[in-house]
């Protein structure tokens, strides 16, 4: 089956020989033109010199490992889907490599059909969310404001611009507002998958919106939780006339 994101610009950041070059071949095999770098220092380096369409990046690296690249990667563009890949099982690793940029995560040992479908995915809503005019707009909430088509916001805490997926998740929210919506229902609908994950990823996901969002990200107002059914909207929402 032809690849629809052929030619698209993969950079691998990977230390481990083997699963290094096994991805390489297997990722160029599928038409992507893929890039290999095998520590922090060479990946930071080459992002600031090269443009990519998603990056895989390994989270133990040599000199500077991939939560701070992944920091890194941000401060210049918040729009690159970013997969991580952890041999760290804890919830706090995955937390964290959320909270540093990432857009989705794989734990090792994976299956390669697994890791494909995720870049396809991930390319797939990438060019889904930037080929059309975004139908919010520019909408206010609480003491917060967010522009959809530039990903930019406006909080208490400053001015920061989205991911891709982290504006996808909220959009839908907010579509949604007042209506409970389950951890399926977001898997199904804006990872755009068969619920193959884990369901804690959309919790952290919530989390990170929470602390963006929240006056208390503890005890939360905007985006509440339901226990045993999912997640709601309860924030009002102006929609600013363009």
């Amino acid at each position: 089956m032809e690849n629809e994101f052929e030619k698209s610009r993969v950079l691998l950041v990977e230390d481990e020989e083997s699963l290094g070059s096994g991805l390489e071949f297997n990722l160029t095999e599928e038409g992507y033109e893929v890039t290999w770098v095998k520590d922090g220092k060479s990946a930071i380096d080459i992002i600031r010199e090269q443009e990519f369409d998603l990056i895989i990046l390994d989270i133990m690296l040599p000199y500077i490992d991939g939560f701070e690249v992944a920091k890194q990667i941000r401060t210049k563009d918040a729009r690159i889907p970013i997969l991580m890949l952890t041999a760290r099982v804890r919830a706090e690793d995955r937390i964290h490599g959320l909270e540093s940029g990432a857009d989705d995560y794989l734990t090792k040992p994976f299956h390669l059909k697994e890791l494909l479908l995720r870049v396809e995915g991930m390319l797939r809503r990438k060019a889904w969310y930037f080929s059309q005019k975004q139908s919010l707009g520019e909408v206010s909430f609480g003491s917060n404001r967010v522009d959809f088509d530039t990903l930019l916001c406006t909080t208490r805490g400053g001015k920061f611009s989205l991911t891709i997926q982290e504006a996808l998740l909220l959009k839908y929210l907010i579509e949604n507002k007042g209506r409970i919506v389950t951890r399926q229902e977001i898997l199904e609908n804006v990872w755009k998958m068969n619920p193959d994950i884990e369901t804690r990823t959309i919790d952290n996901f919530i989390v990170r919106l929470r602390k963006y969002f929240e006056k208390d990200p503890h005890k939360p107002v905007i985006i509440k939780s339901v226990r045993g059914a999912g997640y709601i909207f309860k924030e009002p929402v102006i929609k600013d006339q363009g």
